[in-house]
């Protein structure tokens, strides 16, 4: 029967004699917790340049997404000197406890648009990456850290306490630099940035100890760096609020896996309220095509097909990592990128929404509607299930992602008896978020391919008397 129609009640062990496998289980009677929307985070944010030609406001308020990072914006807001330390406290030999040394107006701009659209900021200190070849100038060790800790204060004061003409902004999250680990981010030595970070660190909780310190942002989820900079911070006798790390890679159950590991670093170290924050993820099959271009074919593979670095694999991939993130310990999760077109926007060359874009706007709908997480279980493994309840559970949704299978899709659906189907929408290669038709029988949803490709389903159904 199709999508509008009213069906019976639910009959698991029906459904199993007609033939119908299930691929997916959801049981609307047994709620599971909480849906957290700080895992719906993003590098997003509106964009200072080129505001008069394009304005991003109302495609990225329809993401829903609680939150921005503000890594990298100065280098997609082109032209415009912002976010980065170096270009608020531009020469670094100049007492730093004064308000006119500072140069806060465009980052001031950059920000409030973000503020407007109901979106929070998470602020990397530090800088952008800097892809300079063997050069490098802004990711320089600083010559004295000390000054460099009390320059990060005049930017906290700005924009919390009102300094300078500024704003007493609800920002909670200040992270300490950006990818330390690798040369792109950090010239200098691993014991120059602990000691870096540490006496940041220690400067800015002690005049801001309401705020969020911590970081540093590290390039994949590197354990033993991880400990080394605790040591340091045990030694030092300051705690950081939360350790942050990245993922660019093609395996969602490995980057799920991520946050329980870094949660036990953590606590044996003895920092069990530090918070996990994973603030860079994106589906990466090669860097090669992306970064690199050694050759056409490269470039086409990375750009172009189901498994394009923002096609249909790309979506599957992000909606099963947000489905497994709210399962999961994780505290945060920003996904990359900072743009709104290329390799790390919602928007392809000619600016049509990417699939990426499709995916977050699933989950968008699902964090701002939804409050209630119930049971949910996949059979095969290329299959994610998500689903969960309004606050007053008068509405219900199922979310099906199968990243790379080929198989039928069928979720067996216990406690919504006599409910009728409100929507039911497919992204998949050729379509984009389009409504379909679903069969809805005897207690299972029957979700219709229409090829070998990845697909993702979100079907929102409701109770009736």
């Amino acid at each position: 029967m199709k999508a509008n129609i009213l069906i019976g009640a639910f009959a698991l062990a029906g459904a199993m004699a007609c033939g119908a496998e299930a691929t997916a289980t959801i049981d609307f009677t047994s709620t599971t917790g909480r849906i957290n929307k700080w895992l719906h985070c993003s590098g997003y944010g509106p964009r200072s340049y080129p505001r008069s030609l394009e304005n991003d406001d109302k495609a990225l308020a329809a993401l829903h997404l609680t939150a921005a990072r503000t890594h990298d914006w100065a280098l997609v807001n082109r032209g415009q000197r912002i976010i980065d330390t170096q270009y608020i406290f531009p020469l670094p030999h100049l007492d730093p406890s004064d308000p006119r040394n500072y140069v806060f107006e465009p980052t001031d701009h950059v920000l409030s648009l973000s503020q407007n659209i109901g979106m929070k900021i998470f602020y990397r200190m530090g800088t952008s990456i800097e892809h300079t070849g063997k050069w490098g100038f802004n990711t320089r060790n600083p010559a004295d850290h000390a000054r460099y800790a009390e320059s990060l204060a005049g930017i906290v004061r700005h924009y919390t306490q009102g300094w300078a003409n500024g704003f007493k902004w609800d920002i909670a999250n200040w992270e300490i630099y950006n990818e330390p680990n690798i040369r792109a981010c950090w010239r200098g030595t691993k014991a120059e940035f602990i000691d870096l970070y540490v006496t940041c660190l220690k400067r800015l909780k002690s005049e801001f100890p309401q705020l969020n310190f911590g970081g540093p942002a590290f390039a994949g989820c590197p354990t033993d760096y991880m400990k080394e900079l605790l040591a340091a911070c045990r030694a030092a006798d300051v705690a950081p609020d939360f350790m942050s790390w990245h993922y660019y890679g093609q395996n969602p159950r490995e980057l799920v896996a991520q946050p329980a590991r870094v949660r036990k670093l953590l606590d044996e170290a003895g920092f069990p309220k530090c918070r996990t924050v994973i603030n860079e993820w994106h589906y990466l099959v090669s860097w090669d095509g992306i970064h690199g271009a050694s050759s056409p074919d490269k470039i086409r593979k990375a750009h172009s097909g189901p498994s394009a670095h923002n096609g249909i694999d790309s979506a599957a991939f992000n909606l099963a990592v947000l489905a497994g993130f709210q399962n999961s310990c994780l505290d945060q999760s920003y996904y990359y990128g900072s743009g709104c077109t290329g390799n790390w926007g919602y928007k392809d060359g000619i600016g049509k929404f990417n699939k990426s874009y499709w995916s977050l706007k699933i989950f968008g709908d699902i964090v701002s509607g939804y409050t209630e997480k119930v049971a949910a279980a996949a059979t095969v493994p290329s299959v994610t299930a998500f689903a969960g309840l309004t606050a007053d559970k008068k509405r219900g949704f199922v979310l099906i992602s199968d990243y790379r299978g080929k198989g039928p899709l069928n979720v067996a659906v216990k406690g919504m008896d006599n409910a009728r189907i409100v929507s039911a929408h497919v992204l998949d290669h050729t379509r984009d978020l389009e409504p379909v038709d679903v069969e809805w029988k005897d207690g299972t949803l029957t979700l219709p391919r229409k090829d070998a490709n990845s697909a993702a389903f979100f079907v929102v159904l409701e109770p009736q008397p």
